[in-house]
């Protein structure tokens, strides 16, 4: 039997498994790389049998929903379907099914499913035999998370606006081991540097509602010049903004609440 062709599906309407891949690759890179030539879109095009222009298209009909996007005067394309705006809903309001559901489909399509270590895995494992799958499903969860919040932030510190990808950390704001809901949520995420990720998850600092750093007065009252240099020189300042997938305000406050030393 002949291989499909991808352009026999042109014209075709997009099936609800295509459409997830495509919002769960749209998630994962950054806006402005949703284009034909991008090597992700090129394979998703080759899985599910369409062009790169087909693909590119449907991703600019994710971001005509975006709403930070839209913050920006970046328009998504026009022509979206009804059922891609099911799509953007549903998983919007629950983004570990998004993870769950592309996992699935990915084996079913046939996509090379190489799972990065996370060494960063904020979460109690169990002894035994459920071991093994309780990391595995780890990593998926992480893998997605921290794709998705360094393509919104540009794999920039977003309070240093330190741009070097191997010392970036996809934090969560309200932690792995505190909330399952909150887990994959880009909205609780931020893109911080090793040492601020630790600052952060040990509440010696914390972001404002209005996206403004705060630091502890426990660091801002030593007398080490060095870490007020490094440390405190931010505190009072703006955060470096995303450009998709801002942090929910309250889950900014749940940390200021329940993880933040004064």
């Amino acid at each position: 039997m002949a291989a499909e062709n991808p352009t026999q599906k042109y014209g075709s309407l997009w099936t609800r498994e295509e459409l997830i891949l495509a919002f769960d690759l749209y998630c994962r890179i950054p806006f402005q790389k949703t284009k034909a030539n991008n090597p992700e879109v090129i394979e998703l095009a080759r899985l599910i049998k369409r062009t790169p222009a087909s693909v590119a298209r449907k991703l600019g009909n994710f971001g005509s929903f975006d709403p930070e996007l839209k913050k920006q005067k970046i328009s998504g394309l026009e022509h979206a379907s009804k059922l891609d705006k099911e799509i953007w809903d549903k998983f919007h309001k629950d983004w570990n099914q998004l993870v769950l559901e592309a996992r699935q489909l990915k084996n079913e399509f046939g996509f090379d499913l190489e799972i990065k270590e996370e060494k960063d895995i904020d979460v109690p494992l169990p002894k035994g035999a459920s071991e093994k799958e309780v990391i595995q499903k780890a990593r998926v969860h992480q893998s997605f998370f921290r794709e998705t919040i360094l393509s919104s932030y540009e794999n920039t510190c977003c309070i240093t606006g330190l741009a070097v990808t191997e010392c970036l950390v996809a934090s969560h704001i309200i932690p792995w081991s505190v909330s399952e809901r909150h887990r994959t949520d880009p909205r609780n995420g931020l893109c911080l540097s090793a040492t601020f990720d630790r600052l952060f998850d040990r509440g010696l600092i914390t972001i404002t509602n209005r996206l403004d750093v705060i630091v502890s007065s426990r660091i801002r009252n030593t007398g080490d010049k060095r870490i007020k240099d490094i440390i405190c020189r931010y505190h009072e300042k703006p955060m470096i903004r995303p450009r998709r997938f801002f942090p929910a305000v309250s889950n900014l406050e749940w940390h200021h609440k329940n993880i933040f030393q004064e």
